[in-house]
């Protein structure tokens, strides 16, 4: 099956908690490309590429979250995979 591009939005108590280490760390697990980083208003913005399967597997975490987050809302937009990215990494403002 194609490599798919995976863009959400996660809300709530998400900065400060260690969100983007530990998705950084999961999506690493899972075999994705892409990356993660904070965005204004107590949000944090993943872009992720790799097999649907291991892509919901994410999306599953980023609903959960690690121990100190509070997940109040996953906004998930699905599309066709670029290529572009080589492993995940964190990126800053």
């Amino acid at each position: 099956m194609a490599n798919k591009r995976l863009t959400a939005v996660i809300h709530g108590r998400v900065q400060g908690v260690n969100f983007r280490w530990y998705t950084r760390q999961r999506a690493t697990q899972l075999g994705l490309a892409g990356w993660v980083r904070n965005l204004r208003g107590r949000r944090v913005k993943v872009v992720a590429e790799g097999p649907p399967d291991q892509l919901s597997d994410l999306v599953l975490f980023l609903h959960q979250g690690p121990p100190a987050s509070h997940v109040e809302e996953v906004q998930v937009d699905w599309g066709e995979a670029s290529g572009e990215f080589k492993d995940f990494g964190v990126r800053y403002l």
